[in-house]
């Protein structure tokens, strides 16, 4: 993940994203169990600290900064080194929209989730002011990640379609104006809550769970030991007939 995005979170609107995607993320992992948890991409931010799982990994692209947490490892998103159905929960903060391929990153989070894991996605919204902003002509860009480069949220779907994830929730967030000082983001604050009520589709950026599902499978067990026991039934019913017909002769 490039440098870009970092130094950006650290701005005052960067800082006012961070804090609503933390909020956001923590809610969505809080419940998340098993034994092994990733976060891909942004090394130096902790988006599993309210999970409870015990081991976890910090994974993040050579051309993002080292930071200092402890189980750093570096790969591509498109190539992640993990064997397959073998980790519970996955956390790509703004992961995917730094990718070449994000649609194969989405597919090698498929292939390395076990059944019933959870994967948590963040990202910028093109369809929301923010992004529109960032499309017309002469006006300075002031988001770090261009908006051909966004991945929508209804895009993030149909590919959950395609790789059998389930959507679990997902959260818009993020209403007040592109600023660049903490003074106006104050000014502006209000519309946080009328953008929630009143156009929640157009927030900023996005938080969004989705569950891997595994479908085709079949108990036969269980079905097999019932009409076991139904003939055995009949077998032990025949002879107590037999018999009273024997004692009413």
């Amino acid at each position: 993940m490039p440098i870009e995005l970092a130094e950006w979170l650290e701005t005052p609107v960067g800082q006012y994203v961070r804090a609503w995607e933390q909020r956001q993320v923590d809610a969505m992992v809080s419940n998340a169990f098993g034994y092994h948890a990733i976060q891909l991409g942004l090394p130096h931010w902790d988006l599993l600290q309210a999970n409870r799982i015990p081991y976890k990994v910090w994974a993040h692209s050579p051309s993002a900064p080292f930071g200092t947490r402890a189980g750093r490892l570096i790969c591509e998103p498109e190539q992640l080194p993990f064997d397959s159905q073998s980790v519970d929960l996955l956390v790509m903060p703004h992961t995917l929209e730094w990718c070449n391929e994000p649609h194969q990153a989405l597919r090698e989070v498929e292939r390395i989730l076990m059944p019933e894991g959870r994967v948590v996605l963040t990202g910028f919204n093109p369809y929301s002011l923010w992004g529109l902003r960032e499309s017309l002509p002469g006006l300075a860009l002031q988001l770090p990640v261009p908006v051909p480069s966004q991945v929508s949220p209804s895009r993030l779907k149909d590919w959950f379609k395609l790789l059998s994830f389930e959507l679990d929730r997902g959260r818009f967030g993020c209403y007040v104006p592109l600023c660049a000082t903490s003074t106006w983001l104050q000014r502006w604050h209000f519309l946080e809550h009328a953008g929630d009520r009143w156009w929640p589709a157009c927030g900023a950026v996005y938080a969004i769970a989705a569950v891997k599902r595994v479908t085709g499978m079949r108990l036969v067990g269980p079905a097999w030991r019932k009409g076991h026991r139904r003939r055995e039934r009949r077998e032990a019913v025949a002879p107590v007939a037999n018999r009273v017909d024997d004692l009413g002769g």
